[in-house]
């Protein structure tokens, strides 16, 4: 249930309501916008009548939310959600360009990626200290010795690190090394850690969808972020799995106006891992800018011929460069900003 109030409306006419609420034993999730103030009902609303809280001069309209997500709804929050990551704004008209390797490999290869992404435009640091895999005997990544890489790349460059975790026992080591913290795609269900997560981590959560996820299951994983205290959630579109073999996945690119009406949360688009093909890349991302998109993470690499992880997918880094100046078009034209 969400209950609008008129534009008059001010911060007294708020409490008054807000306390109404609270006295009826539900909590009360508020979202101020330039032209509306929107009160959302979490819990047993069935509690609460609508005629009553219309009675309030203040209160335009009360309406019931069918959608089991709550906190993620675009009716809760009617406008964009804007995160910031350690000083870069993700949502509304600004976009996130992730760039890195699949996996950290050493100082000399982060440190060497991280400045070129930069000084391309990228304005956040990808690389996997923790890579979940299909096979026990590929690499599984450096560990804690690889978030420490990381951190010497960003003291090199500056950029804002993004990195997966898998287990709740490294929230403590994220919150002080990472700045955005990755769900991967196989962990977006998985109800424990993201409870977890919520709890405890004071970072922005990137959460990428499920191999076979739908929206809806998607958008509720959020919500189980969300609802265990952390509002800082970032959506990941990496691609899908289909009866198609050519690609890795099939990205859907139908995602982005989908989840910009049903949700608030922005939304980036990750075309490295939906293709599986570093040619796929390019048009891929122009494809998501164009659809509106509030982000791109894409894997460059310096040597992807021995890449240890996911080589046949990255960019070198002056095809990313001459990537971004293509993308730079593009984005005006949809009124966002490289």
């Amino acid at each position: 249930m969400i209950i609008v109030l008129k534009k008059r409306a001010d911060d007294n006419d708020l409490q008054r309501v807000l306390q109404k609420v609270e006295n009826h034993g539900v909590q009360a999730h508020v979202s101020k916008g330039e032209s509306v103030t929107v009160v959302g009902l979490i819990g047993d609303t069935t509690k609460v009548d609508p005629e009553m809280m219309e009675v309030d001069e203040a209160v335009d309209k009360v309406m019931k939310v069918s959608e089991p997500y709550k906190l993620a709804n675009r009716a809760f929050h009617p406008e964009d959600s804007i995160i910031d990551v350690a000083g870069v704004k993700v949502g509304g008209d600004h976009m996130a360009l992730i760039a890195g390797p699949c996996s950290v490999e050493s100082v000399e290869q982060v440190t060497e990626i991280a400045k070129a992404v930069k000084e391309s435009g990228a304005n956040m640091l990808r690389g996997g200290a923790f890579k979940p895999r299909t096979s026990p005997y590929s690499f599984q990544g450096m560990g804690t010795a690889g978030l420490d890489i990381l951190v010497e790349a960003k003291k090199a460059t500056g950029l804002p690190i993004v990195s997966e975790s898998m287990d709740a026992k490294y929230i403590d080591e994220f919150n002080e090394k990472v700045d955005l913290v990755q769900i991967g795609a196989r962990n977006m269900q998985n109800f424990d850690l993201l409870k977890e997560v919520g709890k405890r981590c004071t970072k922005p959560i990137l959460l990428k969808r499920g191999l076979c996820a739908t929206y809806e299951e998607w958008i509720m994983s959020a919500e189980y972020i969300m609802a265990s205290g952390n509002p800082n959630v970032i959506l990941c579109e990496r691609g899908i799995r289909t009866f198609e073999t050519y690609t890795r996945n099939t990205l859907d690119l139908q995602s982005i106006p989908v989840l910009k009406k049903m949700t608030h949360l922005p939304i980036v688009i990750d075309p490295s891992h939906a293709g599986g093909k570093w040619w796929l890349v390019e048009p891929m991302a122009k494809a998501a800018v164009a659809a509106g998109c509030d982000g791109l993470m894409i894997e460059v690499h310096n040597n992807p011929e021995k890449a240890l992880c996911d080589g046949p997918q990255s960019l070198k880094p002056e095809k990313y460069d001459e990537l971004l100046k293509q993308l730079s078009g593009i984005a005006k034209i949809v009124g966002k900003e490289l």
